[in-house]
């Protein structure tokens, strides 16, 4: 009995120690949001003194005038902000489809070159994709895709080499037996059919999973955009008018309403992520096998 209570004092030990560190963990990573979320409530002026951090982050009287600025017709958030809605929903849809038909043909399919296919991609995978970017812009200034065409210029350049992504699509269709595709094709189904009627059904973790990601990379892209987009104000998306807001505009005045604009664009993601955490989970460790 005393070494079962000298044991159940450790572990207690343990688990006191191990939360408290998780505890500290949580606390510095959620500042920054906390912060954020705060200081988009928070007016800004000039003639308020600040005694420190705490004093600076949390708002002394709350309002909602950094929001009704970035909704005001004042700016162009709000169009900034359906750029930014356009690109990614179009990116997600388009990507997802040639991510799945990719990795189905990579999982089911035996040609020749496929191992040699999948290899070079994964090498062109360790590239990072802006040592490409001024041949990119000056392709896509020839296409007219820059400036006032940036939108579909960046939908283009995402969806492009979207077929290099199917790693993990692939592990997961991998996971799903052939002898139910081997039975069908036996009653006569096409390839195709197997696909849309077998395949996709048994499929919607992974393909929430491959649209989610497809989504978050334009939804948060600054680097490519501001490139593309570089000096047409109606083809910013929000990370980059926000950023200009930074930049160009009073610092301090703009802080505040940078945080709001934030706060907006953290919303949809946020509750994707709520909704969807299930299915995404599943796609990730149901692609996590070797193929």
């Amino acid at each position: 009995m005393a070494r079962e209570s000298s044991m159940k004092r450790k572990r207690a030990v343990g688990n006191f120690f191990s939360y408290l560190l998780l505890i500290i963990i949580v606390v510095i990573w959620l500042f920054p949001f906390v912060g954020l979320v705060l200081g988009s409530f928070r007016s800004f002026d000039a003639s308020v003194e600040y005694g420190g951090i705490v004093d600076y982050v949390i708002p002394k009287h709350f309002s909602l005038d950094n929001y009704k600025f970035v909704l005001s017709d004042e700016t162009n958030y709000k169009r900034w902000y359906l750029n930014t809605v356009v690109i990614a929903a179009f990116v997600s849809v388009l990507q997802t489809i040639i991510v799945l038909c990719v990795s189905y043909a990579l999982s089911r399919m035996r040609f020749a070159g496929r191992t040699l296919l999948m290899r070079f991609w994964l090498i062109l995978g360790m590239f990072p994709g802006f040592l490409t970017m001024i041949c990119l812009y000056f392709l896509l200034k020839e296409m007219g895709l820059t400036q006032a065409g940036a939108i579909p210029g960046l939908i283009l350049v995402s969806v492009a080499s979207s077929g290099m992504g199917y790693y993990v699509c692939k592990g997961y269709f991998d996971t799903i037996p052939k002898a139910l595709d081997e039975a069908a094709r036996i009653d006569g189904a096409s390839r195709a059919r197997v696909f849309f009627t077998m395949t996709i059904p048994m499929s919607k973790p992974i393909i929430i999973y491959t649209a989610l990601v497809a989504f978050m990379a334009p939804w948060n892209d600054y680097v490519f955009a501001s490139y593309i987009a570089f000096g047409h104000d109606a083809s910013y998306n929000s990370a980059v008018s926000m950023y200009r807001w930074m930049n160009t505009g009073d610092y301090q005045g703009y802080f505040t309403r940078f945080c709001a604009g934030g706060v907006l664009i953290a919303i949809p993601v946020t509750l994707l992520f709520m909704f969807l955490q299930k299915y995404y989970v599943e796609g990730v460790t149901g692609g996590a096998v070797k193929g």
